[in-house]
């Protein structure tokens, strides 16, 4: 598999946008929706435990579908397949809009779900196809960038279209944005040559790559990451007394500083080399996950943001340079297939962080219910789950040393 060499040097401004978009998409996917729950239960008079399936079966096909996304990009062409993701995401996000119940809208989820694996799992594998190797860190660092801004973006204008169009407004803006981003893809982006029938990536082609240790860091990182969004909102508000609306002031600190950081800890990756960037990554966002066990506690929000401050650069720095360690060290027929157990390894991180970490947080705090817990209580439960979480990294650290290792004999086989 390998992409047509006209005018590639013309293409990458055009690629960029594309892969910028495609990005965005898939992350509002997420983010819009999750703020649209209550006025979807009201309208479709649907209890709060049901309605969660909106959520669930989203991210539940966007991790099953990851390794299929990439697998169908290698075999029939990365630009073409991601074509079709975008089509499909257009489609399943009108069904959505259209839904009259809350089954037709969870399954037409799903289908946007899969709409987005192709998106996510194919602008990693495009980057390394368009770009030089020592460009690659800075359009990686891009891709988080518009991950984060898509976070970020989808709760305030989620809030304005259900204000002015209700809850399907959510849905329907998405359309017209997948669409013009379809057409910008068949504009711009150069077309993929199919390998044909591709063999499987076994363990031992993982090996050579050196890809198997920065899949395994990556799954630590996402426990980390999830953890934060999932106990902060406990702490802040129940702990440190915040309103809901200071508590999520606090919250929008850590997108924020992921928007400004993505694309400088990229040209960081492509200025110092992905190794270095990538234990200064994980050193920080090591640092930064034991100081929200301790700062925060003693120091009130101000330990909190400083904590955050640590740890969020550090995990744009992973990101950039451990996905583009791992891409760079990959066979070109099989980018797409290794860019999809990237995706998948985040999102069971996101998924084991959010059930495991969350039963510790609840062990922690010595209570059947958050509810009835303590200031203190909550505050012991939350040094608990960041300590635990701060080993996580660390071993993450530790196999990052050993994906740098490998990195260096991989690189003649990405040639």
């Amino acid at each position: 598999m390998h992409i047509k060499s006209n005018a590639l040097k013309t293409t990458r401004p055009g690629a960029l946008l594309c892969f910028s978009l495609s990005m965005l998409l898939a992350s509002l996917g997420t983010s819009i929706a999750n703020i649209a729950l209550p006025a979807i239960a009201q309208d479709l008079k649907a209890p709060v435990h049901q309605v969660q399936w909106v959520v669930i079966a989203y991210l539940a096909t966007l991790t099953l579908f990851s390794v299929l996304a990439g697998r169908l990009g290698d075999r029939f062409g990365r630009q073409q397949m991601l074509i079709f993701g975008l089509i499909l995401f257009a489609l399943a996000s009108a069904f959505c809009g259209l839904a009259p119940n809350l089954k037709v809208l969870s399954a037409a989820r799903s289908l946007q779900g899969i709409g987005a694996a192709f998106l996510m799992v194919l602008t990693v594998a495009l980057v390394r196809d368009i770009f030089e190797t020592e460009r690659v860190g800075q359009a990686m660092g891009l891709l988080g960038t518009m991950s984060a801004v898509g976070t970020a973006l989808g709760p305030s204008l989620g809030g304005v279209l259900i204000g002015k169009l209700g809850w399907q407004g959510v849905f329907f803006v998405l359309v017209p944005m997948s669409l013009t981003t379809a057409i910008l893809a068949v504009r711009l982006l150069p077309a993929s040559v199919s390998s044909g029938i591709t063999p499987l990536v076994g363990l031992t082609a993982l090996r050579k790559s050196g890809a198997i240790p920065g899949l395994a860091a990556n799954f630590l990182v996402a426990n980390v990451m999830l953890t934060t969004l999932l106990i902060g909102p406990f702490f802040l508000g129940q702990s440190l007394g915040l309103s809901a609306a200071k508590v999520g002031l606090v919250m929008s600190v850590g997108p924020i500083i992921s928007i400004f950081l993505g694309v400088p800890s990229g040209r960081l990756v492509d200025a110092w080399g992905a190794a270095r960037v990538l234990s200064l990554g994980l050193i920080a966002l090591t640092t930064g996950t034991f100081a929200l066990a301790i700062l925060p506690v003693a120091f009130g929000v101000i330990g909190y943001i400083g904590a955050i401050s640590i740890l969020t650069p550090g995990y744009q720095l992973f990101q950039a340079a451990n996905n583009t360690m791992i891409m760079v060290g990959v066979r070109a027929d099989q980018r797409g297939t290794v860019s999809g157990l990237l995706g998948l390894s985040r999102n069971l991180g996101l998924i084991f962080g959010a059930s495991v970490m969350g039963t510790v947080f609840s062990f922690g705090i010595g209570a059947r219910t958050v509810e009835a817990a303590s200031a203190e209580a909550i505050a012991n439960g939350m040094q608990l789950t960041f300590v635990i979480c701060g080993v996580l990294a660390i071993v993450a650290y530790w196999l990052s040393r050993r994906t740098s290792l490998k990195s260096i004999t991989s690189k003649t086989v990405a040639r």
